[in-house]
């Protein structure tokens, strides 16, 4: 299927992953550097690590509805597209504020429950605005490939797989042969570096075997392919899938199709104060645009757009009035 054939009577985009709350923290180099981990990174924590961490905070950290693929969905949402989340809450509090959360933002939703607790991530904003993660998934690591049929996926123009999933493997499968089976274009978010490291080999079999649109910052273009120069990283992204993208941040991104390299042009943010989100919504605003049959170069504007808008604000949540520029665009 072309990218751009997209059955007409298909508008729906799926973002399948992790049912997280974010907990917003903004502190000093310090904090992460007492740490000793990568800043920028995702890190895998348990519930005890997690509460240390909270309470170590300087202040309170704030507290909204979160999740890669969730940000991803609620972003096509608010540009006007038809979005579904899937993913496995807690019977909790938390969990009923992940529900509000989508439904305010006219999200529909397949949700599992479990008997752990809701899943949290702590984002720790330093002041060069770089979000590190801490992540404790609770009820999120309890989906089961057996939940995931193709019927979930039956009016899905595309399903976005956020990366974090590699570490379920037999998850990652299965969403990514259901959403294939029901006749979905699958876009995939490497999502973080540490996940390309810890993959290995199986993600790149699954990117062959399923995978249509690839997309990677330079940090996970550089660990998923070794390339330092990013015209042969991305060529290396493209090799085994219909689309690759590499973004490229303040310098806009790059885009392979069929062969043809193309430039998307950054919209640079000049009072940016967290990056919390830019990936998910870069992701929504470019694959909205394909799916409304948009042109890659315009569906890349939209997608830095709301890349932009985010990065101006603290967590993924644009507001009202971010989103009222970015449909100047449309």
């Amino acid at each position: 299927m072309s990218i751009f054939d997209i059955q007409k009577n298909r508008k729906t985009i799926v973002g399948v992953g992790s049912a997280l709350v974010d907990l917003l923290a903004r502190e000093p180099d310090g904090f992460i550097e007492t740490l000793g981990v990568a800043k920028g990174g995702m890190n895998l924590v348990d519930s005890a690590f997690l509460g240390d961490l909270i309470a170590r905070a300087s202040s309170r950290p704030s507290v909204v509805p979160g999740g890669s693929a969730c940000n991803t969905a609620i972003g096509v949402a608010r540009l006007g597209g038809r979005a579904r989340f899937v993913g496995k809450l807690g019977k909790d509090d938390l969990g009923g504020l992940f529900i509000r959360g989508l439904q305010s933002g006219n999200v529909d939703a397949v949700l599992f429950d479990s008997d752990l607790p809701t899943g949290c991530v702590l984002s720790v904003i330093t002041p060069d605005t770089q979000r590190s993660m801490f992540t404790c998934l609770g009820a999120a690591s309890e989906m089961q490939p057996g939940e995931i049929t193709s019927d979930i996926f039956a009016d899905a123009a595309m399903v976005h797989v956020e990366g974090y999933l590699v570490f379920n493997p037999e998850l990652l499968r299965a969403v990514l042969a259901s959403a294939k089976t029901a006749g979905a274009l699958v876009s995939l978010d490497l999502a973080s570096f540490n996940v390309v490291e810890q993959a290995g080999p199986f993600l790149k079999a699954m990117v062959a075997e399923y995978v249509d649109i690839l997309i990677a910052n330079e940090d996970e273009a550089l660990a998923y392919t070794g390339n330092i120069d990013e015209a042969a990283a991305l060529e290396h992204l493209a090799a085994d899938v219909s689309m690759a993208v590499l973004k490229l941040g303040p310098r806009g991104s790059r885009v392979a199709h069929k062969g043809k390299k193309i430039e998307i042009s950054p919209l640079v943010c000049h009072d940016a104060v967290d990056s919390t989100g830019a990936g998910d919504l870069w992701a929504s605003g470019f694959l909205y645009g394909l799916a409304a049959g948009f042109t890659i170069e315009k569906s890349g504007e939209i997608a830095s757009a709301c890349g932009r808008e985010v990065c101006r604000v603290i967590g993924a949540g644009i507001p009202d009035d971010g989103w009222e520029r970015i449909r100047k665009i449309l």
